[in-house]
């Protein structure tokens, strides 16, 4: 995060890095990840779904947060993929 940099070139090590980062922010926040209601998956590859999913299957469990995934046509600095998510603060 400090120099902006990706940590890999492929979709696993992206998702992986990208869901670690929303890990950390989630928690930062007080929440943990079976708080997160909603995920908004950007790809630049709709290919890359299935990789995408399995990495994501590893940090969330039944019931999964609403998702939706749409390919785009390109990301900020040509990244892989792009993830932001919703955190309902436990009462």
């Amino acid at each position: 995060p400090a120099t902006g940099a990706f940590s890999g070139t492929t979709i696993e090590v992206q998702a992986k890095t990208v869901f670690e980062n929303l890990k950390a922010i989630v928690e930062a926040g007080g929440c943990d990840m079976k708080d997160v209601v909603k995920c908004t998956v950007l790809l630049a590859d709709m290919g890359d779904f299935g990789k995408v999913n399995e990495i994501y299957a590893t940090y969330f469990s039944t019931p999964y947060p609403g998702r939706a995934a749409f390919a785009v046509k390109a990301l900020p600095m040509g990244a892989l993929v792009e993830i932001e998510c919703i955190a309902a603060v436990p009462s």
